[in-house]
């Protein structure tokens, strides 16, 4: 699969940590970032990013193509349909 999928985190959240470890336990190819490891404009600039797909800026937020479909929490059955795979 290709990296069509962008994974917005916080790295002390377990439903954050759980979602890491579902798309690694189905072969996902995914980007991701810390939201709460970034700083300054950088940190902004993820922010907006995320409301974009997600208002409440709430976490995970699970972005696949490019906002075509967009999973927010941790849901295994959502995450499956959404990316396409068995799960």
């Amino acid at each position: 699969m290709s990296k069509d999928v962008m994974l917005y985190a916080l790295s002390t959240c377990i439903h954050c940590r759980n979602t890491k470890e579902y798309l690694d336990a189905n072969g996902v190819e995914y980007d991701y970032v810390y939201v709460d490891k970034l700083e300054g404009e950088e940190k902004k600039r993820v922010v907006e990013e995320i409301k974009k797909f997600n208002s409440g800026c709430s976490f995970p937020t699970v972005v696949i193509r490019g906002g075509e479909r967009v999973v927010i929490g941790f849901h295994k059955k959502d995450l499956a349909d959404a990316i396409g795979f068995g799960g």
